[in-house]
C-alpha cells in the first residue's frame, strides 16, 4: 500500500478539499475519493507529514482507552445534537492526553476552515487509523455520525479487551522467566564465585555439576562486558530487520507458528479482522474497500497479504467464501458460515458471528494457557535447582566424607 496527496471537490458542497488516501495505486485511490463523494483533480504519491508527528516533551501517544473514550464521548455529544466543532472544543478542554488535545484543536481548525471531519481526523493518522477515519466518512455521508461513533468506540473497546487478554496470559511466563535469568545472573556473579575458591583449595577432582557452575561463573565475572555488548548488539539488529518490511514479514509470519501461543496469536488476529470488516460491511462500505481498510488495521503483515489477496478474488467476481479458502488461514467451519453468508447475503451477521466464535476458543485457550506453560517452567526451574544444588552440596558431602574417614 501507498499513500497519495489528493486535491479535489466535494460533490455536495462543491468546495476544494485536500489530503491523503491510502491506496495500491492511483486508480484505486481515484476509486475511494469517488465512493466519499470526492471528484479528484491531483493525485500523487506522498508520504503526509502532519503537525502531530511526533510527540512534544512529556507527550505521549493516545492509548486504545483514550481514543475509545473520544469516539463514546463524542457518539453521546452528537446524538444531543451538539454542534461538532463545539464538542470537539469541550472535549479538548477536558483531555488529560495533552498530544490528543493538540490534535483535537487542529481539527477544531480544519473543521472551522470548512473541511469534513473525516478529512479533519486523516490529518492525524498516528493518532486515527484508517479503519476509523472511513468509518466517521460513511457516517457523514449516511446521516448517521453518532451510530458511527458508537461502532469505533465498541471496536476500540473490544480491541482493547483482546490486548489485555493476551498480556495477562503472558504475565505469568514473562514474570517467571525473568526472576529465572535474574536469579541465574545473581548466582554467577555473586554466589559461585564465593564458593568457587573454597573448591579450588581442596585440589581435588570437582564433580562435573561443581565444574559447570564453576566455569559459567568465570564466563560472566570475566567476559560480561562482551555478553553485554553481544547482547546489545542482537537486539540492535533485530530490531532494525524487524523495521525493514521483509524482516516484519518473516517474523509476523514466524510468531503465529509458536508453540502455545502461535494459534492463540492467529485467532485473535482473525477475530479482529472478522469483528471489523462485519462493522465496516454494516456501516455500508463496499466489500472492496472494506478488505483493503480492515486489512491495515491487523499489526500483522502476513495475515494482511492474505486478507489483500482475498479482496483481488473479489475483484475478478469470486465468492467471499472461495477467496478466505484460497488463503489457508480459516477453519472448515468459518469456511462454511462464509458460504452461507454470501448465499444469504447476510455476510455482515456471519462475520459477527465468527468473530465471536474465534474470541470464544481464544478466550478458552488462554484460561488453559497457564495450566500448559507451568508444567514447562516447572521443568526449567526444577533443572536449574537441582544442578546449583549438586554443584554445591556435592563437594561438601565428599570433604565430609574424607573427614569422617579419618
Amino acid at each position: 500500500m501507498a499513500q497519495f496527496h489528493y486535491t479535489g471537490r466535494s460533490v455536495n458542497s462543491g468546495q476544494s478539499v485536500d489530503g491523503y488516501v491510502d491506496a495500491p495505486d492511483e486508480q484505486n485511490a481515484a476509486g475511494q475519493l469517488m465512493n466519499r463523494g470526492i471528484t479528484p483533480l491531483t493525485i500523487k504519491k506522498g508520504i503526509k507529514k502532519g503537525d502531530d508527528a511526533t510527540p512534544g516533551f512529556g507527550e505521549r501517544r493516545p492509548t486504545l482507552s483514550d481514543l475509545a473514550l473520544f469516539a463514546r464521548q463524542m457518539y453521546t455529544l452528537t446524538k444531543a445534537g451538539v454542534p461538532i466543532t463545539k464538542a470537539i472544543n469541550g472535549l479538548a478542554q477536558t483531555a488529560r492526553n495533552k498530544y490528543l488535545i493538540r490534535a483535537m484543536r487542529d481539527m477544531v481548525e480544519n473543521l472551522e476552515s470548512g473541511r469534513d471531519l473525516s478529512n479533519s481526523l486523516a490529518r492525524h493518522p498516528d493518532i486515527f487509523t484508517g479503519l476509523f477515519v472511513n468509518m466517521i466518512h460513511v457516517g457523514e455521508q449516511s446521516g448517521h455520525l453518532e451510530q458511527s461513533f458508537l461502532q469505533v468506540a465498541k471496536h476500540l473497546e473490544q480491541e482493547k479487551k483482546n490486548r489485555e487478554r493476551l498480556k495477562g496470559a503472558t504475565r505469568y511466563p514473562k514474570i517467571v522467566i525473568g526472576a529465572v535469568v535474574a536469579a541465574i545472573a545473581l548466582l554467577n556473579i555473586f554466589v559461585i564465585p564465593a564458593f568457587s575458591s573454597t573448591f579450588t583449595r581442596l585440589g581435588s577432582d570437582l564433580p562435573l555439576p561443581t565444574q559447570m557452575l564453576i566455569m559459567s561463573s568465570h564466563l560472566f565475572t570475566t567476559y560480561w562486558p562482551h555478553m553485554v555488548g553481544a547482547v546489545m548488539l542482537v537486539v540492535v539488529g533485530v530490531d532494525r530487520y524487524l523495521k525493514t518490511k521483509q524482516g516484519r514479514f518473516t517474523w509476523d509470519r514466524a510468531k503465529l507458528k509458536l508453540p502455545i501461543f502461535g494459534s492463540i496469536f492467529l485467532r485473535i488476529t482473525l477475530g479482529r479482522f472478522t469483528h471489523s470488516f462485519a462493522m465496516t460491511l454494516r456501516a455500508g462500505v463496499p466489500i472492496v474497500q472494506a478488505l483493503s481498510m480492515v486489512s491495515k488495521t491487523l499489526e500483522n503483515s502476513y495475515i494482511e497479504s492474505h486478507i489483500n489477496s482475498m479482496r483481488g478474488g473479489i475483484e475478478r467476481g469470486e465468492t467471499l467464501a472461495k477467496t478466505a479458502a484460497a488463503t489457508g488461514i480459516f477453519t472448515p467451519l468459518v469456511l462454511q458460515m462464509l458460504a452461507v453468508g454470501d448465499e444469504t447475503g447476510n455476510i455482515d451477521e456471519m462475520m459477527d458471528e465468527v468473530a465471536g466464535y474465534y474470541e470464544g476458543e481464544v478466550d478458552y485457550d488462554l484460561s488453559l494457557i497457564g495450566d500448559a506453560i507451568e508444567p514447562i517452567l516447572l521443568v526449567v526451574v526444577g533443572g536449574m535447582v537441582l544442578v546449583l544444588t549438586l554443584g554445591i552440596f556435592m563437594p561438601m558431602w565428599e570433604m565430609s566424607s574424607a573427614a569422617m574417614g579419618k
